[in-house]
């Protein structure tokens, strides 16, 4: 009973006001732990007072809410290449490499981005424990801003550091002082989400020159995350020839299921998120066994089964079924692209209620 409630007393959570383009938002969410709730035996729940078995619901819904996605192929391969990447930028004066992670909005480009961000943060922080590690601050994460400009680019990273300018600070002023920051917190990997808004605005040239600059002054591994940049004309002119010159490729695609070892795989994701559920009364291996109902419903895309998992989830303890079934799956409304696809056939009824 203690240990129960103990765990329910310390509920790890992101603030939800702190967003990831600042360094403190970043930093919870580098140390946060989607630790697992302990589920109590019927006779430890019946001996729970009435408070903290609403504190163990809402522990749960909070839970589910924020449940841990697998590696998929795409952040295995992220990471991979990543990881190779910083190495061999290290030392590197100019012409550093990068990479590009591209695709259909809802296929987990901005889970892998930010995932290949926290690994290796927590790997820095491995090798400089205490103060050490504390004073670095080795990754930055950015977003593009829509109809942006070098200024507003330069005013995000400066954001993420924390340091504010006045209307009438310049340029050179913003990216000096950046710059600055980034090589006395031993800066080495650069996350931008978004890239496609710099392909969508009017001083595209401009901002794409802007990005260039950081990536030659900051001592950094520059990663990219955008929807469809190369159908956009990512490396089209001599801009875009550059950065293909320089840069790695990554599609990020929904989940194929054309073949046995598709499905193998589809089913080993599927499995991994059902291990990780906490009902009171799901039957393991339900899930799996809806393998192809999930794959019709969402199209292989992650971010479309992520939802899909996670509200039935809280749904089953909202209701108090504690279980996933198909009756409630089908109340989980997904996004148009996902419901835009086939129609989906039930493949079996096993687990309906």
């Amino acid at each position: 009973m203690t240990t129960l409630q103990a765990e329910l007393d310390h509920v790890d959570q992101l603030a939800p006001d702190e967003s990831l383009t600042t360094r403190e938002g970043w930093r919870r969410f580098v140390e946060h732990q989607s630790a697992p709730p302990v589920l109590p035996t019927a006779a430890e729940l019946t001996a729970l007072s009435a408070r903290a078995r609403a504190e163990l619901v809402q522990a749960r819904r909070d839970y589910h809410s924020d449940l841990p996605l697998a590696h998929t192929p795409v952040i295995r391969k992220l990471l991979t290449t990543g990881r190779l990447l910083v190495q061999l930028n290290r030392g590197q004066i100019s012409a550093r490499r990068g990479m590009i992670l591209s695709g259909a909005s809802g296929t987990g480009k901005t889970t892998a981005l930010t995932q290949l961000g926290r690994t290796h943060e927590r790997a820095v922080r491995k090798r400089h424990p205490g103060r050490a590690g504390q004073d670095r601050i080795p990754v930055v994460y950015v977003t593009v801003p829509t109809d942006a400009t070098p200024k507003m680019l330069a005013v995000e990273f400066a954001r993420f550091y924390g340091v504010e300018f006045g209307s009438r600070a310049t340029m050179p002023d913003i990216v000096n002082t950046v710059c600055a920051v980034a090589a006395r917190t031993h800066l080495e990997l650069v996350l931008i989400d978004e890239i496609h808004n710099i392909l969508d605005t009017r001083a595209r040239a401009e901002v794409s020159d802007q990005l260039k600059y950081f990536a030659e002054r900051l001592p950094a591994t520059f990663a990219y995350a955008g929807i469809e940049v190369e159908e956009r004309g990512m490396f089209a002119g001599p801009r875009g020839r550059q950065i293909a010159g320089r840069f790695t490729l990554i599609d990020s695609t929904p989940f194929d299921y054309g073949t046995p070892e598709h499905k193998t795989a589809w089913r080993s994701l599927i499995a991994t998120l059902e291990h990780s559920l906490r009902l009171h009364r799901h039957q393991p291996g339900t899930l799996v066994e809806q393998a192809d109902y999930l794959y019709e419903r969402t199209g292989g895309a992650i971010g479309s089964l992520s939802v899909l998992i996670r509200g039935a989830a809280v749904l089953a303890i909202e209701d108090e079924t504690e279980q996933i079934t198909l009756d409630l799956l089908d109340l989980i409304p997904l996004d148009h692209t996902a419901t835009s696809t086939t129609p989906v056939r039930r493949r079996t009824t096993k687990g309906r209620r």
